[in-house]
């Protein structure tokens, strides 16, 4: 039997794995499914589906669910809170790719005069 590319173990591992129904990644955040599907609705996450149909999130997404969730808890309403993370989201790919161009230039950090 030739060997796997992956073993069902190393999806333990893997952030992007949806392991979690609904009902359990809305239990853990401490939310409603509803809560949930809105994000969705919004945008902000978009869970893959079992071949039932059913939402599955992963990790990473229940990270980012529980991010909007301390948003809308402190008065941000859904909406405002997913464009928030968004652009959060975007301002840090954008950090990422400026200090990868000044690794590259030889920079390695914005002179500041004193």
């Amino acid at each position: 039997m030739p060997p796997r590319n992956t073993r069902p173990a190393d999806n333990l591992d893997d952030d992007d794995y949806p392991a979690y129904t609904m009902g359990r990644a809305a239990e853990m955040l401490g939310t409603t499914p509803a809560f949930l599907r809105a994000l969705g609705e919004h945008r902000l996450i978009t869970p893959l589906r079992s071949e039932g149909g059913h939402r599955r999130y992963s990790r990473y997404q229940l990270r980012i669910a529980a991010r909007a969730r301390e948003l809308v808890d402190q008065g941000t309403a859904i909406e405002a809170a997913c464009r928030i993370i968004i652009l959060e989201d975007q301002l840090e790919e954008a950090q990422r790719i400026n200090e990868q161009l000044r690794a590259q230039s030889g920079e390695s950090q914005p002179k500041t005069s004193a």
